[in-house]
């Protein structure tokens, strides 16, 4: 049974909504895989803040059009399925990185950041990106390091007088 226009037409609006609000994107070749592991694949990327959605590749280069991810519109043949990363950049990566480890026959062809397109291959560089909480961790870590280190070495000389003043003490009894 065939979709309709207006099917294809909401398809194609609901990707694009998507596409203007991701990260990044990426594209995987999912043939072999069964309807029960796609679904594991999506219950895992929902939980991510992940969307994943099979599109033909017609409706997929008409929902990039004009957003950061258009650069991947001549990428699009076969099989594939789209991955948007709505909270982080790397959150998409590291779903597909993980579930083709335990798939074999999960291939991602390839993903765009920033609207730059890049080869699959770069996916484990996305895929370590730091989340938001851990890039602020970092951050507050950094900020923190040289406050610290002033700390440290203003109690250290109030605590090098003491030691000199003990051992002198000690050297007189």
């Amino acid at each position: 049974m065939g979709v309709s226009l207006e099917q294809k037409k909401r398809m194609v609006q609901e990707v694009a909504e998507v596409a203007n609000g991701a990260h990044s994107a990426l594209a995987a070749e999912y043939r072999g895989l069964s309807a029960g592991q796609m679904d594991n694949l999506r219950v895992r990327a929902r939980e991510s803040g992940v969307y994943v959605r099979v599109v033909k590749n017609s409706l997929a280069k008409r929902a990039v059009e004009g957003t950061d991810f258009e650069c991947m519109s001549d990428g699009l043949e076969g099989p594939l399925l789209l991955a948007f990363s709505q909270e982080d950049p790397g959150s998409a990566a590291r779903v597909l990185k993980d579930f083709s480890k335990e798939h074999e026959t999960l291939v991602v062809k390839m993903l765009a950041v920033g609207g730059e397109k890049y080869p699959g291959s770069e996916i484990d560089r996305l895929a370590s990106l730091p989340t938001y909480d851990e890039a602020i961790s970092r951050l507050m870590a950094t900020m923190q390091a040289p406050v610290q280190k002033l700390a440290t070495t203003f109690n250290e000389v109030p605590g090098k007088l003491v030691r000199t003043l003990a051992a002198v003490k000690d050297a007189k009894q």
